[in-house]
């Protein structure tokens, strides 16, 4: 089975931080979050996987260089979600595919939306949840009517998780190259009657598109780690832990990091490698560099 995560965008509300690297390789844990997705992907059965990559695509292919079934859509302009698909569509093959954005974390069954897909005689089938600040897809049962603000009383609203399944025939009607997004090609094929199914779910599920959201994720995941017995903080290895350093609430440490005499840390992610100066006091943030 085939699988695409995309993974292209400039991850423009995580300045300055974006700029040190793309989003989808943002640390979860000292694991770059793309390879947590490509993980997942592979635990389900999706064995040909393809990514996109243009903004510091580099670091793309120097993570991936050693991974087996990856093959790296290396984009020279921003092409949009649909772009991308359009770019790589030769190489989808005719069989329905998986796709799935690069910068979120979730713990959707994701072989179980693929199957449901191919019983359902549906062109594509979008993984939606009640998420109100993105509730924008219009539901009517199985069926997505559309996208937008407009509602009506034989319709829902639901969030788009950034997973679905698609027919790549659905792909062609994307102009070669162009700048363009999947949600207007979904747009179109639903004027022109076809089935866009709606899958819906009530997985635990994370993006990580803002400073806010990243530091979520991981008070979350610190907080599952306090349950099972294994405390609110995690430290990579070889970390260069000052003395009277002060850790609160929860904090990430990343390998090889340097934490100063006398630093205190509260809701902080420190990426590896990265220092934190003597005596900084810092919170709700993250050290990068």
């Amino acid at each position: 089975m085939k699988a695409m995560i995309l993974a292209a965008g400039f991850g423009t509300r995580l300045k300055p931080y974006s700029l040190l690297r793309p989003k989808p390789l943002f640390p979860v844990f000292d694991q770059p979050l793309l390879m947590f997705t490509i993980d997942k992907l592979r635990q389900n059965g999706f064995d040909s996987i393809m990514i996109n990559a243009h903004h510091l695509r580099e670091q793309f292919a120097e993570l991936l260089k050693n991974e087996t079934g990856i093959f790296l859509q290396l984009e020279e302009k921003i092409l949009g979600t649909g772009g991308g698909l359009r770019l790589a569509m030769d190489k989808l093959g005719p069989e329905p595919v998986l796709i799935t954005n690069g910068d979120i974390f979730h713990d959707i069954d994701l072989i179980g939306v693929y199957d449901a897909h191919l019983r359902s005689g549906a062109r594509a089938t979008l993984v939606l949840h009640d998420y109100p600040r993105f509730n924008n897809v219009a539901v009517s049962g199985e069926r997505i009517l559309g996208f937008g603000d407009k509602e009506t009383d034989e319709e829902r609203r639901m969030a788009f998780t950034g997973i679905h399944v698609l027919d790549p025939a659905l792909l062609a009607m994307i102009p070669e190259e162009k700048f363009f997004n999947i949600i207007d090609c979904y747009c179109y094929w639903i004027k022109k009657g076809a089935f866009i199914r709606a899958q819906v779910v009530k997985n635990n599920w994370t993006d990580i598109g803002t400073l806010a959201d990243y530091l979520a994720l991981h008070g979350s995941l610190l907080a599952e780690r306090e349950r099972k017995g294994h405390g609110s903080f995690y430290v990579g290895s070889d970390v260069g832990m000052g003395p009277d350093v002060e850790l609160s609430d929860w904090v990430s440490i990343g390998s090889r990091a340097v934490i100063g005499k006398g630093a205190g840390l509260t809701r902080v992610v420190v990426w590896d490698g990265a220092k934190v100066a003597e005596q900084a006091v810092l919170q709700d943030t993250i050290v990068a560099c």
